[in-house]
């Protein structure tokens, strides 16, 4: 299941859900089941098969529609990627003389459960993506998004050849430097809710950033416990075998001790990044998100401010008056509209994000009680097994 909290409950007018996925070698492929009473539809309940790059496309389709530059677009999900566990299963199968069949097996139960976590998140954030997309009042409507639930064919989507990713590449280095440092043109923020949105997302978009970093590093410490414990429990399961009386007993229970410390390790880590790595992950995408609204905004700012320098030109030449006033009247409008939606796209992504720290953190919090109180008590019975006591 997803741990990102979104709101996602909107009204029924389109419910959007992966019912399925299958992992090919170099791709997944999502079954995508929609259900609506729009009128766009032919139908009240269908479902397509899409691919990555498909979601790719329909998120491209948003940043570049102008109509959408008041809005945050929810971010695009990630790409992919099951080479590190792919790799790691493969050297496993390879096969080492040290490791003991015993060990051999629950290495591979670790890296098959890894490889499922990481394509359950990948179908979750994808799922996400296109439910934000649903639940928006505006974003739903757009006629991409028909296309992309509806159409049962293939959508025959190209990825980006090198040099529009490069494009793309200097013009987010422009984007960052331009608007979010110096401002666009030298412009100064007019509003104060919007300096004070621009001063915290830059600051926030940093930490999260570098506590998503630590997280996984966490995370990291515990998946490599329960892989040490693994060499240990065989190491006692094998001396358990030889020993004979009382020896034997206890090096069995040692050796069933730290099997079950492991599995519960395991629990920890695989916690810890559903309700901590993966939420901090997210809202580092949407917070980005959020900025490049902001950027869009000063770029209409930037807009309107040139429009009033080319219509004073004009009067003062007392030529094309007329066409240089529509074109400032356009901007005025254009640069109103955006700012009145931005004001309520940021208040809805900071209501949207205290929602989902909140309950992923009392989650985080109770499971890691439940573990630490499982890991106490299993210490305390192990430990009256070996002295005896019943």
């Amino acid at each position: 299941p997803c741990s990102v909290t979104v709101d996602l409950q909107g009204d029924s007018l389109l419910q959007v859900e992966i019912s399925d996925a299958v992992s090919e070698r170099d791709r997944v492929k999502f079954t995508v089941q929609t259900k609506s009473c729009l009128p766009h539809f032919a139908q009240a309940e269908f479902s397509v098969v899409r691919q990555h790059e498909e979601f790719i496309w329909l998120h491209d389709a948003y940043t570049d529609n102008q109509d959408y530059a008041g809005i945050i677009i929810p971010p695009a999900p990630p790409k992919p990627d099951f080479e590190v566990s792919r790799e790691k299963l493969q050297k496993l199968g390879e096969g080492d003389s040290s490791v003991t069949r015993e060990e051999f097996a629950k290495m591979k139960q670790e890296l098959e459960g890894e490889y499922l976590a990481i394509f359950k998140k990948t179908v979750a954030m994808h799922e996400v993506f296109l439910q934000r997309l649903a639940a928006h009042p505006t974003l739903r409507r757009d006629h991409n998004l028909y296309v992309f639930l509806e159409y049962g064919q293939d959508l025959s989507v190209r990825g980006k050849n090198r040099k529009e990713l490069l494009g793309g590449f200097l013009r987010n280095i422009v984007k960052s430097h331009e608007a979010l440092i110096t401002g666009v043109s030298g412009l100064k923020e007019v509003d104060d809710f919007f300096e004070h949105e621009r001063t915290f997302l830059l600051e926030y978009h940093t930490r999260i950033r570098d506590a998503c970093l630590r997280a996984d590093r966490v995370m990291r410490s515990h998946k490599c416990l329960a892989e040490d414990y693994i060499p240990i429990s065989a190491a006692l399961s094998s001396l358990g075998t030889q020993e004979i009386n009382q020896l034997k007993t206890s090096f069995l229970k040692l050796a069933e001790l730290f099997e079950r410390l492991r599995k519960l390790e395991g629990r920890v880590a695989s916690d810890e990044d559903l309700k901590l790595s993966d939420m901090l992950r997210y809202y580092m995408r949407d917070s980005q998100a959020a900025k490049d609204l902001l950027y869009r905004r000063l770029r209409a700012l930037a807009d309107y401010e040139n429009a009033n320098k080319a219509l004073d030109k004009a009067r003062m030449r007392n030529r094309e008056v007329q066409p240089a006033e529509t074109h400032q009247q356009l901007c005025c409008r254009r640069f109103e509209r955006l700012s009145d939606s931005a004001k309520q796209e940021l208040t809805d992504f900071k209501s949207r994000r205290v929602s989902a720290f909140r309950k992923n953190l009392v989650e985080l919090a109770e499971l890691e009680l439940k573990h630490a109180k499982a890991s106490t008590m299993l210490l305390r019975t192990t430990l009256l097994a070996l002295k005896g006591e019943p």
